[in-house]
């Protein structure tokens, strides 16, 4: 651990990001599961819903720099394809 107390305070302001991170990126693991389980039981009604959450949660992710922009894109994109329409 550091000495300084600003540098103590950095570990620890890093530590909690690390958490936050962490629990938005399960998060959107956790949606994109549940989404294709969905499709795969042909509940187009939870698929959509569970589609456009998980599209929030990745915009977000991506403005607080948890993704960057193409990665982002991509996630969402991957995302449209699977989502049965209608």
């Amino acid at each position: 651990m550091a000495n300084i107390k600003s540098s103590k305070k950095r570990a620890l302001q890093s530590k909690a990001q690390q958490l936050r991170n962490q629990s938005r990126r399960s998060e959107i693991k956790t949606l994109t599961k549940q989404l294709i389980d969905a499709i795969d039981s042909n509940d187009v009604q939870t698929a959509q819903v569970l589609a456009r959450k998980a599209e929030s949660k990745i915009a977000r992710a991506k403005g607080k720099g948890l993704f960057r922009a193409n990665t982002a894109a991509r996630k969402v994109s991957k995302i449209s394809k699977k989502v049965p329409r209608g």
